[in-house]
């Protein structure tokens, strides 16, 4: 009688935490993609606003620096407090990283969302360990829920937001009591976000492609170029971010430079196409060939921007990189400029997160699940040479440590 009890008890307990992590991260996550999209137009509506980039930038700092340091980690932080859990995620990520996301990209900075509503999510819903007292196995589930709620509803991809949670973590510490809770958040959130008046960027393949021998053999190698692509943005991340650190003490003074030197670069090259988000580009790209150097600018830019201070994620200037670079590479090779953007616009993704399922299944998600075999096959090549690190500084094993190490056979 008490183990049914019990069971019954924990079965309210999870019921109620999903229902409140979905409903709760929906509505936030539906704020924050109603706010950027305003945020952007009127910032494209002002180029004027450019010039107070290196402000912002300050602001954006001195924030953190003043009432924000212990939650400055952002996603790491997050990744951290699951794997060593030490103190529940203060509240107060929240509406710092909502407003400092906003400022960024008011200004100018090239930063995307999906930090954003990870930390977001995961900020609210951890509130919810102290007030129901969660031990630490059922936490590592609540924070997993947050993750994918997070994810999903930023992107409008449940089951790619459900894998992605597990995937993240390197499908460590896991109980199989956490699969429904996961899985329910992720498409609860995406549900509410919807029902709230968000709306996710659709991207469309207009025709079907089939898979032969000689596009599995390209698809191979642009997973080779994707991945290559994805070590040099993270590796690019790490040397400037470690570069600005110890160069520059104050916090606000690096983004405050940073912010000088990205308002440069604008007027060097003379327009704006590399700030926020990118969405007309990565469209674009699905259009007309991209020329050769726009993904190694926005890499540039993104770089400059959040590894200098500045807040937001990491995946939608990837998304932007991706895209263009296989919409640049379908000129030199054998497969149609649509598939080669979509292929780059998830393996890069893949390469940078060392996230290959969730990547595949969230491009089947957006551009058709009849593409899966191009998904999966860059995607997993791409993890394959994309380095030992991913954008959140967790160390994974590569190609290239089993070279080194003489341990690949």
């Amino acid at each position: 009688m008490n183990k049914v009890k019990l069971f019954f008890k924990d079965l309210a307990k999870w019921m109620l935490i999903i229902l409140a992590i979905g409903v709760l991260v929906g509505v936030s996550s539906a704020l924050f993609l109603i706010s950027l999209d305003w945020i952007t137009n009127v910032r494209e509506s002002h180029f004027e606003f450019i010039y107070f980039l290196p402000l912002a930038g300050f602001l954006v700092a001195f924030l953190y620096h003043k009432w924000g340091k212990d939650v400055a980690g952002g996603n790491k932080l997050i990744l951290s407090e699951y794997e060593s859990p030490k103190k529940i995620i203060p509240l107060k990520m929240a509406p710092l990283i909502y407003c400092t996301t906003l400022i960024t990209h008011l200004f100018g900075g090239s930063a995307g969302r999906e930090g954003t509503a990870i930390q977001l999510s995961s900020s609210i819903s951890d509130q919810f360990s102290t007030l129901l007292k969660l031990n630490e196995a059922d936490r590592r589930i609540l924070l997993l829920c947050a993750i994918a709620a997070g994810f999903s509803s930023i992107f409008g991809t449940p089951f790619a937001g459900f894998i992605f949670a597990f995937e993240i973590v390197v499908f460590r510490k896991l109980s199989l009591k956490g699969i429904i809770p996961i899985f329910a958040c992720s498409f609860l959130a995406n549900q509410i976000t919807l029902f709230c008046g968000a709306s996710h960027t659709n991207y469309f393949i207009k025709s079907y492609y089939l898979i032969d021998f000689n596009s599995f053999g390209w698809t191979i190698l642009v997973g080779i170029l994707f991945g290559l692509c994805a070590l040099l943005f993270v590796f690019l991340m790490r040397i400037l971010g470690n570069f600005f650190q110890k160069q520059i003490n104050f916090p606000p003074l690096r983004t405050f430079i940073a912010g000088i030197v990205l308002v440069s670069l604008v007027f060097l090259l003379g327009n704006t196409k590399y700030l926020g988000l990118g969405i007309s580009g990565i469209v674009d790209s699905f259009q007309h060939p991209a020329a050769y150097y726009d993904f190694l600018l926005k890499i540039v830019f993104t770089v400059i921007t959040l590894s200098a201070g500045f807040k937001g994620g990491e995946v939608t200037p990837l998304f932007f990189i991706g895209a263009v670079f296989g919409s640049y590479v379908s000129t030199l090779i054998g497969l149609p400029l649509e598939i080669s953007a979509a292929i780059g616009f998830v393996a890069v993704f893949a390469g940078a997160t060392k996230t290959p399922i969730a990547s595949s299944i969230l491009g089947m998600e957006i551009f058709g699940y009849q593409h899966g075999i191009y998904f999966f096959t860059a995607c997993f090549v791409a993890v394959l040479f994309s380095g030992n690190y991913n954008i959140y500084g967790t160390k994974y094993w590569s190609l290239f440590t089993s070279i080194k190490s003489n341990k690949m056979f």
